[in-house]
Parts: C-alpha cells; structure tokens; sequence
C-alpha cells in the first residue's frame, strides 16, 4: 500500500510542478527551448533528472550484482560522457542557434537531406530510450501491486503527455529539477539505513572464491564487450537528442560549459549509490534482477522502517521514468513538430502525443531485456551517428554533405541494425551475439572513417556558407558575427 502512496505522490508531484510552468510558457521558443533563459545549476539539475533513467536507478544496481566489477564501467561511462561533451561540444553546439540536432544539421551542411536522415536517427534513438523506460515502469508496478506489466507503463505516459503538452520544455524543467533530488534522495536514505544494518550485522562480505570483484568474467568475450560499452557510453552522450536540446536552453556558450561542470558534479555523486546496492544484493544472495533497488531495503530493515524506504526508494523510481521520458518526449516531439508537421505550438502537441504512443506500443511488443543493455543500445546508435557529425561538423570545415550523409546512413544503419537484431531476434551467440549485443566498438571506427573519405572524396560538396558557419560556432556571444566585429577573411 505504502508503494503504491509513493506512486500516487510522485505523480502529483509533477502534474503540479508541471503546471506551474504552464503560465510561463506562452511561445513556440518556450516550448522548444524554454526561451533559452534557465540558469547553469537550475540546468544541471534538470539534466540530472532526465540523464538518470530507469538504467540508472535500476539497471546499473541489477547488472552489478550480476557481473560484478565489469559493470562499474556503465556509471563511469555515463558521467565521463559529459567531460567529452563539455570539450568537445556543449558551447559551440549553444552558439549555433538550433532548436534541435537537426536544425545543426541543416545549418552546418545546408542540406535538407542530411536534415531528414538526421530527424530519421533522433526519433529511433527517443524511442529506442523511451521503450525501457515504460518496460521498467510496467515492471516496478507489478512488484508493487501485482497489476500488469502494461498498466505502469501506460501511467508513466500519461503524466509525461500532460506536462509536456501543457508546457512544453519550459514546464519540464521545472519537474525535472525536482526529480533529480527526489532520486538522489530516494538511494542516498535508505542506503544510510541499510549500510546501518549491514554493520550491525558483522559487515558480512563476498563468499570464498566468489568472482564477483573479478574483472573481465561472467561473459564470452568479456575484454571486446567492456571496450565497446566504454566507447558507446563516452561517445554517446553527445549524440544523445534530449540531452543536448538541454544546452540550447541555456543563455550563452559560458553558461552552457558551467552547466556541464556542475552536471559531472551531480551524476557523480548518485553513481556512487547503485554499486553499493549491487554489492549489498550479491552479500545477501538476491536474485539477478532489476528490481534489486526495491528489494534490497525490506530484505535488510524489515517491518514498518523496511516498507516506508521500499515506498521511497518506488518513489524514486517512478521519478526516473517520468523524468527521462519527459525529456525524451520533448526532443521527439520537436523533430516531428518541425520536420513532419508545420511547427509551432499545434503541431508540437499533436507530435507530443506520437513520441508517446510509438514507444509505448514497441515496450509490448518487443522481448524484455535488462533494462540498462536497451539504454546502451540507444547509446551505441548516438555514438555512430550523431558523434561523428558533431565532432567533424564543429571541428572540420572540409566536411561534406556526401560526407555527413553517408556517415549518418553506414554508421547509424548499421547500429541500428545491430539493435533490430537484439532486441528482436536471437538468442544469439558467441562472436555474433557480442558484436550484436555491443556494436559501437566496430560501427563508431566505421562512421568517423566513412565520413572522413568521402568528404576527402567530394571536395566541391563542401557547404558555402561554411567558414561564417564555423565563425558564429567557435566565436564568444559578446562579438556579434553579423554585426561585423569579427568576418571569415580575417579568419
């Protein structure tokens, strides 16, 4: 009953916060970029609630306790992903005046075309998150009140339409804000308790020749499989759409970076969490599962104390779902609003209402794999496509649009296909289930190279406009490029 109270509150929570965004959101800007006017460390905070997912809160404890050390590499990843954005990305992708990855796109190559395969990969990659998010939501229900798997779900995505249809991103902010700490708070306090527990109870430890704290076991090609989740997980980040639809709302490029400082700050101190309930799960022999992080206080308090941080550790779960699925929901309604619909505020609710819908349908249909294997799929697919581009569309004039194109089609066809094939096929195994299963080892190297020769190839494709292009990104907002203060001939 208490879990199913902390439901009830968290989704109360948001429609409430939610709403009072409502009267502050008026424009199509609000809506897209809350006019570009949230602040770093209100920022931050809201990256920090829609970064940290059902992965987060559940999986990375879930795939710890069941491979042990080699899965401290996904928090590590996750949160070393925003150093690469911080220097790579996060200020002159501010400078460039998009709403989302594909207005970049557009404005950088001056093609419509790389524009559409770029909308293309956005909404695969949204829904490919969005999926194991109404998975885990259906999952976390049935623990708690044993209805379907499909009723948690289907609540997670009403509450995300109705604060994203009322509001917009400037809506958001504000309940994503308050997620960030609701989730830090909901492992950070019942972990002191269980830690409490633990040393009363003789600080037991890992059984004799337990592998658990073994690197590189458990799996068939353990050394292929850690290498690759490393590169997906560091590269990714910045190809990820509703995490880099956050930097636009920030005023300036400076702000953007102090954002993605206090960012590192925040991920870091909730990562510390999840391993240790990985660690407490695998001392007291828990199940392999998901759903470790809702277990694993009653396993150790017990009675009334056990029931209420089961509620707020539930409480915090659901957070996550709604948090990172409202963003999600925001990024993708935003590409179909401007690339398929005719833009503005109309369009953007009607697309809100199909970034939800798909998701929720492929969540039933398609087979249930752990929770943080999905994400780092979605994951794989950004760091073949979207990385690439940015990095060679921020840094490297001689790009093409051939260029672009072909890297966006090979490297993120491919990664898609590996993820088709995953979820939906198999089981399969040896070398073809770990190429499949972690793509981005093979798929990143294939992008960037295919990228890189084909503009060497196509020379006359690069865009005209690109020297005042690579000025307005890399130039400071207090020199105004169209004003004249700086010209590309005195580049």
């Amino acid at each position: 009953m208490s879990g199913i109270v902390a439901v009830v509150l968290v989704m109360l929570a948001a429609l409430l916060i939610g709403a009072f965004g409502i009267r502050m959101s008026r424009t199509t800007s609000d809506f897209y970029v809350a006019s570009r006017t949230v602040s770093p460390l209100w920022n931050a905070s809201a990256i920090g609630g829609e970064y940290l997912s059902a992965a987060s809160f559940l999986g990375i404890a879930g795939l710890i306790l069941t491979y042990g050390a080699d899965m401290l590499w996904l928090p590590v990843g996750w949160t070393g992903g925003y150093l690469v954005l911080l220097v790579l990305v996060s200020a002159p992708l501010r400078r460039s005046g998009a709403y989302t990855l594909p207005d970049f796109a557009e404005a950088r190559l001056e093609s419509m075309a790389v524009r559409r395969m770029s909308s293309v990969l956005v909404l695969l990659i949204g829904w490919l998150y969005l999926m194991p998010q109404f998975q885990s939501a259906g999952l976390v229900f049935r623990t708690i009140t044993g209805a379907p798997t499909w009723a948690g779900g289907l609540l997670v995505a009403g509450v995300v339409a109705v604060n994203v249809l009322s509001g917009g991103m400037r809506s958001i902010t504000f309940v994503q804000a308050f997620q960030y700490w609701l989730k830090l708070t909901a492992l950070a306090v019942p972990l002191v308790f269980m830690l409490a527990a633990w040393r009363s109870g003789g600080s037991p430890g890992l059984r004799t020749g337990d592998p658990w704290a073994l690197p590189l076991h458990g799996r068939e090609h353990p050394l292929y499989e850690t290498y690759s989740l490393i590169l997906a997980t560091f590269l990714g980040t910045m190809g990820l759409p509703h995490v880099l639809v956050r930097f636009y709302t920030n005023p300036d490029g400076r702000a953007a970076r102090r954002t993605t400082l206090v960012v590192l700050t925040l991920l870091g101190a909730f990562y510390l969490m999840p391993a240790i309930y990985g660690f407490l799960g695998r001392v007291y022999g828990l199940p392999a599962t998901d759903t470790v992080v809702l277990t694993l206080p009653g396993r150790l308090v017990g009675g009334i104390a056990g029931e209420l941080l089961t509620a707020l550790v539930t409480a915090g779960a659901f957070a996550a779902f709604l948090s990172t699925s409202s963003g999600l929901t925001v990024s993708v309604a935003g590409v179909i609003a401007q690339d398929i619909l005719h833009g503005g505020v109309r369009s953007f609710r009607v697309a809100t209402a199909v970034a939800v819908v798909v998701p929720f349908a492929l969540a039933g249909m398609a087979r249930s794999l752990p929770v943080a294997n999905v994400v780092g799929l979605a994951f794989a697919v950004a760091a073949s496509s979207f990385c690439p581009l940015l990095v060679l569309g921020i840094w490297w004039r001689r790009l093409t649009t051939a260029g672009a194109l072909a890297g966006l089609l090979i490297g993120g066809g491919l990664a898609c296909a590996a993820v088709l094939a995953t979820i939906v096929g198999g089981p399969y195994t040896g070398w073809t289930e770990a190429l499949l299963a972690q793509p981005a080892a093979w798929t990143v190297p294939v992008s960037f190279t295919v990228m890189v020769v084909v503009s060497l190839l196509t020379p006359s494709r690069v865009p005209r406009g690109v020297a005042r292009t690579m000025v307005r990104l890399h130039t400071p907002e207090t020199l105004n490029v169209d004003r004249g203060d700086w010209h590309p001939r005195s580049i």
